[in-house]
């Protein structure tokens, strides 16, 4: 059953001499708990088609739903995961984890004790109170995860978190990012341009294609990949198997944009 449902979803960007067809007829269904990823050449409609279902734009034509009720009505159960970490320089780190509940004058007691088990979760249990100056990327990241799920967001939308990252502290993220997902049975969506990312953290890809966007070709990950880490995924000979599907269709893809 369907969890998060875009139907028949299309975005136009209008200017002064004429307008710039984002996105055309997307529809997809992703069940609860699963992790699917959108993929696809630079401008292909990507980030727009996350901020459709974040609410943050509204669809030209087509309808978003959440737990099968119009997105207009669960702003609040959808975390935002960035590129960066959006952190405040002058607050510690367990203040700003506990802004999105103060705002929303959340119990503050129970609250904080979430927040500290979430933290030593993750293993920031040390830096509580450190300032995010003092703390690596990776630290810094793990931070604005806690933030985003204290808030117990039903959906999870994650556009290019890692991206910033050296490969090594990317793949350790993506290791903790997807045992704590799947910890709390979050619904997940992630925009990325890293083939190996997509698959080995997702259930399923979308594969887009540009002018206009649109969901181009889908992809299953296979079960057995599923079951491992992303760092254990990448080992597996259906990792490759994919990898080089997906490969050969976003390079025709590409080789087509360009044209």
């Amino acid at each position: 059953m369907s969890f998060l449902t875009v139907n028949h979803a299309s975005h136009q960007y209008f200017y002064k001499t004429g307008y710039t067809k984002a996105l055309e007829d997307v529809t997809l269904q992703v069940p609860k708990g699963s992790f699917v990823s959108f993929l696809g050449p630079s401008g292909c409609g990507k980030t727009t088609l996350l901020s459709i279902i974040a609410g943050l734009i509204e669809p030209s034509r087509g309808e978003v739903l959440l737990d099968h009720r119009p997105l207009s009505t669960s702003y609040s159960n959808i975390g935002y995961m960035l590129q960066q970490d959006y952190l405040f320089p002058w607050k510690t780190i367990l203040d700003n984890v506990l802004l999105g509940p103060k705002i929303q004058q959340t119990k503050q007691r129970a609250i904080k004790e979430k927040a500290i088990k979430l933290l030593e979760d993750i293993g920031l249990a040390n830096v509580i109170d450190a300032y995010p100056d003092s703390l690596s990327g990776g630290m810094r990241q793990r931070a604005a995860l806690v933030r985003t799920l204290i808030t117990d967001p039903k959906l999870l939308l994650l556009d290019e978190p890692f991206s910033a990252l050296d490969f090594q502290t990317k793949l350790k993220l993506e290791n903790l990012v997807s045992v704590l997902l799947k910890q709390y049975n979050k619904t997940s969506v992630l925009v990325t341009h890293d083939i190996g990312e997509a698959i080995a953290m997702s259930d399923k890809i979308y594969l887009m294609k540009a002018n206009p966007g649109s969901i181009h070709q889908t992809f299953e990950v296979p079960i057995e990949i599923r079951d491992l880490s992303p760092f254990q995924a990448r080992k597996h000979v259906k990792y490759q198997q994919l990898f080089d599907r997906v490969w050969e269709e976003l390079n025709m893809l590409e080789t087509k944009t360009i044209v």
